[in-house]
């Protein structure tokens, strides 16, 4: 019990001394799972759009692939990934594995069906209240997807921040696509999981309180703007 109190001590030690490791990885992971938020929002959110006011053949079957992609297996995506980005594999010659470009590439697939089948079903809702009154103005798909991006942007919002908190908290593909390589690709989830293995507590308790933590602001910043969003409509 002793050696839990002085190891928690000493991970407030690291947090308060703003350690030099503890900051690295804290902001590899920050950058990467950022970049991944921004490559599948860029993706995702047009992508729902689309499907949400678009009528074509195969609509339904596009939906139900991306209602079952959010809960795609990390460490299946980190193995694809691997493979296409390996020596042997259709990417291999531009060296991205063991590198945070390849964490970023595995988190973005990761996040991607997320952000896209929750905005679908965000602006398809907003479509359906709003399509008469779209359609009489004279609006086209391209232009009522805009219209509804902009009118939902709270919601998605919130989307966006469910896909970083995804991303900031999955350790499966990252280790796989970026070996944990020390000072290279060592985020604060594989950091944790190596660091306890070690038996490194102070260091692991550290990196956990501060993944908690960005978890709580997360959830925190998703609640106030679905109070925003819930005062603005009342």
């Amino acid at each position: 019990m002793d050696s839990i109190v002085r190891a928690f001590g000493e991970a407030l030690q690291l947090i308060g001394g703003f350690d030099p490791k503890l900051i690295e990885i804290i902001a590899l992971s920050l950058q990467v799972s950022l970049t991944a938020v921004v490559v599948a929002t860029a993706l995702g959110l047009p992508l729902g759009a689309a499907i949400a006011v678009g009528q074509f053949p195969g609509r339904r079957t596009l939906i139900v692939v991306l209602n079952a992609l959010m809960g795609l297996p990390p460490v299946v995506v980190g193995l694809l990934v691997y493979l296409l980005l390996s020596r042997a594999g259709p990417l291999g010659e531009f060296g991205l594995l063991f590198t945070p470009a390849a964490m970023v590439v595995a988190q973005s697939i990761l996040i991607l069906p997320i952000v896209a089948a929750l905005s679908r079903q965000v602006i398809e809702d907003a479509w359906h209240e709003y399509e008469e009154q779209l359609r009489s103005l004279g609006a086209g798909p391209y232009a009522a997807a805009l219209t509804l991006i902009w009118d939902t942007r709270f919601s998605l919002v919130t989307i966006v921040l469910a896909g970083f908190g995804r991303a900031a908290a999955e350790v499966g593909a990252v280790i796989i696509v970026g070996g944990n390589i020390d000072g290279v690709t060592r985020v604060m989830t594989t950091a944790i999981a190596l660091e306890t293995s070690k038996g490194d507590l102070p260091l692991a308790l550290g990196l956990g309180m501060i993944l908690l933590a960005l978890v709580l602001l997360l959830n925190s910043a998703a609640y106030l703007i679905k109070e925003v969003v819930q005062r603005r409509l009342g």
